[in-house]
């Protein structure tokens, strides 16, 4: 029967993917994914120091795409309201109704944001829909 307070050498697992393996930042690497998970600047910083866990990468690029849309997203929004505001008489409701549906769609993008985080912190490897895969495949884990 095993001992449970001195376990034999070898007899434990290695650690799942993410769960606090150290990374070339110095970090573990569910912090290094966590921190990546910040849209655009995380993921770009932690995509150009990492350069050996792919937990970290995956993560980082995800962001990089993610804090992509999400950029893409602002600019069109910033253009559409002024487009809206421009409109005589209907342009105030319609330059309100945008606000309203972009403030929900920002919503959206930081509830994803969280959820990754989570993820990334509990050493979880999680796609964001549509993005994910793309990530993967950049990062060569197709």
């Amino acid at each position: 029967m095993p001992d449970p307070v001195n376990p034999t050498p070898g007899a434990n697992p290695p650690p799942a993917s993410g769960a606090n393996t150290t990374t070339t930042t110095g970090l573990p690497s569910n912090v290094a994914a966590a921190l990546a998970c910040i849209p655009l600047i995380g993921g770009l910083v932690f995509y150009i120091l990492e350069k050996h866990d792919q937990f970290v990468r995956f993560y980082a690029m995800q962001s990089i795409i993610f804090g992509g849309v999400w950029f893409l997203f602002n600019l069109a929004s910033w253009i559409l309201h002024v487009i809206f505001a421009a409109i005589p008489f209907a342009g105030w409701a319609l330059s309100g109704l945008w606000l309203f549906v972009s403030a929900l769609v920002h919503l959206g993008f930081f509830v994803i944001m969280i959820i990754a985080m989570i993820k990334a912190f509990s050493g979880v490897r999680w796609d964001i829909p549509y993005i994910g895969p793309m990530a993967r495949k950049q990062v060569g884990e197709a």
